[in-house]
């Protein structure tokens, strides 16, 4: 004989589906006109993707922050034979498919595991910009130059492209693929 739903349970299941409703129906702030969302330049063309370790130069407290997250370590959760899997490498590292992106774990080291660029966009312009003022207390238009020179998070609901339940499917654990 099953048990009867409580009542605090139920009401916890409407408010979670309440919550998904409204977050999947809210038009996202990157898409509504400029009048209703605070327009966020766009950086600079034509960046290269430069990898953790120019992050970390001058990002170091947010560097560290960031390495102890799983997103860090998406690349490794990968088994072996996933590693070279297009369709998990779209997810899995910084900036494959892109002319200066992760290419191998080899040749690409500091793309591995979803990095700052995979949130904020390649970051060569802002490395460049910012370049300039180190050591140097910014002047709100010295900020302002530097904060535009990469995105704060990139535009196109970057977080849901890698985040979707339904497009993933889970794949077998290295010690589940040893036991077949």
């Amino acid at each position: 004989m099953s048990k009867p739903h409580s009542f605090p349970r139920i009401l916890g299941l409407f408010s979670v589906f309440g919550v998904a409703y409204v977050l999947l129906a809210a038009e996202p702030a990157w898409s509504q006109p400029e009048s209703t969302a605070a327009a966020e330049p766009a950086p600079p063309a034509d960046q290269q993707y430069t990898g953790t370790k120019q992050c970390a130069a001058c990002h170091f407290d947010q560097f560290m922050k960031w390495k102890v997250t799983k997103h860090a370590t998406t690349f490794d959760l990968l088994p072996a034979q996933y590693q070279a899997d297009a369709k998990c490498l779209a997810c899995h590292t910084t900036g494959f498919g892109r002319a200066t992106g992760f290419k191998t774990a080899a040749a690409s080291s500091d793309l591995k595991g979803t990095t700052c660029e995979a949130c904020h966009g390649p970051g060569s312009k802002h490395a460049e910009i910012a370049k300039q003022f180190a050591n140097q207390k910014l002047t709100p238009e010295q900020d302002k130059t530097v904060r535009d020179s990469i995105w704060k998070v990139s535009p196109n609901n970057v977080c849901a492209s890698c985040h979707v339940v339904q497009g993933h499917h889970e794949n077998p654990t290295p010690a589940e693929l040893r036991k077949k």
